[in-house]
């Protein structure tokens, strides 16, 4: 069997990291148009710093959940059994892989990774940025940004995640509000196919579902998928 999950920030809130959209949530309480986007950027590179060093920093602090540690699960039992999970996930921080996840799709990049603007080049980064932080390739200073897709940029693996949705025998999406695109059409794809589709929310999504917390949700999930895999 064939599984595709796509996740988003509801897999990661029980591990202590905001929400975008719910209320309270990262988006309620700061302007994206200020923070998310190559023009912020442009205009206020201390401000957006600010922001994503907070953020890199809660990221540092998190744990995966028992919702991640489950996902890595699936991927091992999968692969026992000639099949395969494609993680798919919105998500920016790193908590499938601290889990146990091998192979994961970051479609909005990664928040523990900082690409130069300058030369393009990309690496893992745990610490801070600043507009003095030097690029470790090119030796260019300002242009280091968070290795993330902000407002205005386009998602990344767009390819192969719609070919492991064609490949994919069950989609499995998991706190995700189903409220931006391209992610909020992957259902839709899905249902195309003929494929059975489930949703793991904690609150009901733009695309309907079954809704409860990820932690009791998913491993509950996991465990009744792998008694029979296909």
């Amino acid at each position: 069997m064939n599984v595709f999950v796509l996740t988003g920030a509801g897999i990661s809130a029980e591990s202590g990291l905001g929400t975008f959209r719910d209320p309270g949530g990262l988006w309620r309480r700061f302007d994206p148009m200020r923070l998310a986007t190559p023009e912020a950027f442009a205009r206020e590179p201390e401000e957006v710093h600010a922001f994503y060093n907070l953020r890199r920093q809660g990221v540092r602090e998190a744990a995966p959940n028992a919702a991640h540690a489950a996902l890595a699960r699936l991927e091992e039992g999968l692969a026992a059994c000639g099949g395969r999970l494609f993680l798919c996930t919105q998500n920016v921080d790193d908590l499938h892989e601290r889990a146990g996840s091998r192979a994961v799709t970051h479609m909005h990049g990664e928040l523990m990774r900082a690409r130069c603007a300058a030369c393009g080049r990309g690496r893992p980064w745990a610490e801070d940025l600043s507009v003095d932080t030097a690029c470790p390739a090119c030796g260019r200073r300002g242009g280091m940004r968070p290795d993330v897709v902000w407002f205005g940029e386009v998602p990344l693996h767009l390819d192969a995640i719609a070919a492991a949705l064609d490949a994919a025998d069950l989609f499995v999406a998991i706190g995700t509000s189903g409220a931006v695109y391209p992610a909020a059409g992957f259902v839709a794809r899905a249902r195309a196919t003929g494929i059975p589709t489930h949703e793991i929310n904690l609150a009901p999504s733009d695309t309907a579902g079954t809704f409860e917390a990820a932690t009791r949700a998913v491993p509950a999930f996991v465990a009744e998928l792998l008694k029979d895999p296909g």
